[in-house]
């Protein structure tokens, strides 16, 4: 995650469904005047569609709620990881979950990081602050 600079800023794709918590994200965005481009899409079917017809630019993260709609964040971990082009995207779990076997599942299924959400009315700064540090001390593939 970059602020406005002359580097390819990186792209996030919010796997949200819950409108509060997505423009919670898009603020702190704002606020912190980091120009990532975001795409939402409020399942998993939706995410998955969006990666696999390219519709998000590289290099990008996946911000990941795990208590979705159709299909859960879990089940769309599993057919990431199954997927030759898509498993080695660097995805984030962002969730109200504390249970230990949703964060030993999402870790088995290789998660740069699983983000516990406080509250329905969170304040996303500190997570996009860490973000945007991960983006500038790591080294990804474009």
């Amino acid at each position: 995650m970059m602020r406005e600079t002359n580097h390819k800023p990186v792209s996030i794709l919010l796997v949200e469904d819950d409108d509060i918590d997505a423009m919670s994200v898009q603020r702190a965005l704002h606020k912190m005047q980091l120009s990532n481009p975001v795409i939402r899409a409020i399942d998993g079917i939706e995410a998955l569609e969006i990666l696999r017809q390219g519709k998000i630019e590289q290099p990008f993260i996946v911000l990941l709620d795990l208590n979705l709609p159709r299909m859960s964040g879990l089940e769309l971990l599993s057919v990431i990881r199954d997927d030759k082009t898509l498993k080695n995207s660097i995805i984030f779990v962002l969730t109200t979950s504390k249970r230990e076997e949703e964060i030993a599942q999402a870790y088995q299924h290789n998660v740069a990081g699983y983000i516990v959400k406080s509250s329905v009315n969170q304040d996303f700064d500190p997570v996009l602050a860490f973000l945007e540090n991960y983006w500038r001390l790591v080294e990804i593939p474009h």
